[in-house]
């Protein structure tokens, strides 16, 4: 995955992909998720595997998501996608540390590529994920303030920063939470400032980071 374009077909796949999947048919029961790699069936909750040539994830039963947990499995082409969510208590950020990023929403994911070496931001928005020119300087300065805008892993994880009037709260989550929140703005927007659908998911999405998030530490 080179860069911002891969970086960009990576999270639109909630456009097209996971977040767009049909329905069940009338009357009918919905189909059984495959694993992508084996056929075999696998629960809602299954994981997933990044395939970073084609810049998509795929989902993955327990066995073939183990094979790519280490980062030499299948030739560096698969890598499993962590389940880690982090938050940082003890470090908080602040509204004028979330200003130097220059980004033009108070919702944001950054993403770093393992070829580049590079940070990309982006945003959720109706057409997909949007990217946003990203103040490096910025960023290298504030990761030695918090370690855990740096914790995240190349490719498979993100970080996610939300700014409200309560302040500013950032977390480390699995790349897929950026599809699936990519995916709830795609459903839910309406008119011009996406509406209180759109609001209520976004809260729901946040609510459910928050639960799943354990306080982050330097052994993580």
């Amino acid at each position: 995955m080179s860069g911002g374009t891969g970086l960009r077909r990576f999270v639109q796949g909630a456009q097209e992909g996971r977040a767009a999947a049909p329905g069940p048919p009338p009357g009918g029961v919905p189909p059984r998720e495959k694993c992508e790699l084996c056929a075999t069936d696998v629960p809602a909750g299954h994981g997933h595997v990044a395939d970073l040539e084609a810049s998509t994830l795929i989902c993955a039963c327990r066995a073939c998501y183990l094979l790519f947990t280490h980062a030499r499995a299948g030739r560096g082409r698969y890598r499993a996608v962590p389940d880690r969510y982090l938050h940082d208590p003890a470090r908080r950020l602040s509204v004028a540390e979330w200003d130097e990023f220059e980004i033009p929403v108070g919702l944001a994911f950054f993403l770093r590529s393992s070829q580049r070496q590079e940070v990309s931001a982006f945003y959720p928005s109706p057409a997909g994920a949007t990217e946003s020119t990203l103040n490096l300087r910025a960023w290298d300065r504030l990761t030695s303030a918090h370690p855990l805008l740096a914790a995240a892993e190349a490719d498979v994880e993100a970080v996610l920063i939300c700014r409200t009037d309560a302040g500013v709260e950032y977390f480390l989550v699995p790349v897929d939470a950026c599809y699936e929140l990519a995916g709830r703005m795609r459903l839910h927007w309406r008119g011009f400032d996406g509406g209180a659908e759109a609001r209520q998911s976004i809260a729901e999405f946040l609510g459910q980071v928050r639960i799943r998030s354990r306080a982050f530490s330097e052994s993580c």
